[in-house]
């Protein structure tokens, strides 16, 4: 089979080639992998700026989905012809987030090869209505929205930030609950996109940098229940002035850098609830994956790569200018 390795961290030590075909051990299954995606975390990693060590030699990409081919001892969860895909995390099936699970990448080779030796317990049922390459974007981006919206129904009002997949993911998620959405983004053509998926509002950051008063001004002075914080220092302290009294702020990323500073009565004032959103166990997933399947919610894709040209998708990410997930094809 053919895999990608992480020789070095840069894109230059990411290499394409050939091994032995691995064999499913005991409670383990062989994966033919159709399909991976990219998140932001895969380009930090391979970029060298992961805060976790990363081993040489390791498979990156934490997300795919493919077909299972073979099956080891004591495998009671699946057979050969399923069609799956990972949680993000191996080893956390649900509970409390208080250790750190084990991790894509770090501690096991990733999903960017043509075929997959993983443990039964690490996988997810895919939705009949959903390919491949749509369900190889739910691990990351699908898990996490899905856990940043958590307790979120009818009435309530919701803010995405940008066109990235979490954020795309919450509108899609959002709506399905009942929600009002409110979506910033940074031109009219991607605007209107926002509003097919089913935005109620969309506002303009660029042409509105002070948007907490658009989203209080279309609240009615309230503001929002939620906010999707894809950012972080560049946009938290607009989003503090948009949270309603008592809100939540689901922190989920530094796409806008990692300095940055809060004004702390700001925050105090807001009588919010800041919660950091760690994706989500199998658990999580599997209540997404009933959601997406009930609703039939098909995830946005924005580029599509061939296996030998992975690397694009890598150039793709960089470009920060994607509508939904980049996906490679095995």
């Amino acid at each position: 089979m053919r895999a990608y390795r992480l020789h070095e961290l840069s894109m230059a030590g990411l290499k394409l080639g050939e091994e032995d075909m691995p064999s499913p051990g005991s409670g383990e299954v062989l994966v033919k992998v159709k399909a991976s995606s990219l998140n932001f975390r895969d380009f930090v990693i391979v970029n060298g700026f992961f805060s976790a060590p990363v081993p040489p030699g390791r498979i990156p990409l934490s997300d795919g989905a493919g077909e299972i081919v073979a099956v080891g001892d004591d495998v009671r969860r699946f057979a050969v012809g399923d069609r799956v895909v990972n949680a993000f995390y191996p080893n956390w099936f649900g509970g409390a987030f208080d250790t750190m699970p084990e991790q894509y990448v770090t501690d096991h080779d990733g999903w960017l090869s043509e075929y997959r030796v993983v443990n039964a317990e690490a996988l997810s049922r895919l939705p009949d209505h959903l390919s491949f390459e749509e369900g190889a974007t739910l691990a990351c981006a699908g898990t996490t929205a899905w856990a940043a919206l958590a307790g979120i129904g009818s009435g309530d009002t919701v803010l995405t930030q940008g066109t990235g997949g979490v954020s795309l993911f919450a509108v899609q998620f959002a709506k399905a609950a009942g929600a009002r959405v409110i979506a910033t983004t940074s031109s009219a053509a991607k605007a209107e996109r926002l509003k097919a998926l089913g935005a109620d509002d969309v506002i303009d950051y660029v042409a509105n940098p002070e948007w907490s008063e658009n989203v209080r001004a279309l609240t009615g002075g309230r503001g929002v229940n939620r906010i999707v914080e894809v950012s972080g220092p560049a946009t938290i302290g607009q989003s503090i002035k948009a949270i309603r009294l008592g809100g939540q702020i689901s922190l989920i990323g530094v796409l806008g850098g990692h300095e940055g500073s809060v004004n702390y009565v700001s925050m105090f004032r807001s009588c919010a609830r800041f919660e950091p959103i760690a994706v989500g166990s199998r658990r999580d997933l599997e209540d997404m994956i009933r959601i997406v399947d009930l609703h039939r919610i098909k995830p946005i894709i924005d580029s599509r790569f061939s296996f030998d040209d992975a690397k694009g998708a890598f150039d793709k990410l960089a470009q920060r200018q994607l509508f939904g997930r980049a996906v490679v094809n095995h």
